[in-house]
């Protein structure tokens, strides 16, 4: 009986050793995934920071952009300020900006509220209706005598949200 005793004892003494050293073994290997996986978030938010920081689709940073017009003798602030201010005076329209696509919804009409130029061809703005909202890319074409000619190429709408 001692014999049997001594045996299950040494028998669980080995199974606890295997145990702690298989348990070390994955300590060790998941801390080393964690120091890498907390390196790769290191550089994924350095390189976020660095996008956000340079603002890239932006006829600001975009110096093809700015070069396009520069080729036409034309200076790309005061472009763009022509466009925006074009863009503004098709909010004048009762019927809401020819631009959104979408008819008055329960009789309001939808506006253009905010617009970024992206370089010398393209506008992404933000429109609503004090209801509803959404962003639509435009096309446009600058000119320097007569009003900016502009083309809708895609609309969002997004849901309406409601009260719970």
């Amino acid at each position: 009986m001692k014999n049997t005793f001594m045996y299950l004892f040494i028998f669980s003494l080995l199974i606890n050793v295997f145990l702690y050293v298989n348990s070390n073994k994955i300590l060790k290997a998941k801390d080393a995934e964690v120091v890498m996986l907390k390196d790769n978030m290191k550089v994924a938010t350095a390189s976020i920071d660095s996008l956000k920081a340079s603002d890239y689709f932006s006829i600001e940073t975009d110096q093809d952009a700015q070069d396009y017009f520069y080729n036409k003798n034309l200076d790309y602030p005061k472009v763009m300020a022509k466009v925006n201010e074009d863009l503004v005076t098709l909010n004048t329209n009762k019927d809401g900006n020819k631009l959104v696509p979408y008819e008055p919804i329960e009789g309001k009409p939808f506006f253009i509220n905010k617009a970024k130029m992206l370089n010398h061809r393209w506008i992404i703005a933000e429109y609503s209706n004090s209801n509803l909202w959404g962003q639509v890319l435009i096309k446009y074409f600058y000119n320097e005598d007569k009003p900016t000619d502009f083309e809708t190429v895609e609309t969002i709408m997004y849901e309406k949200q409601t009260m719970k």
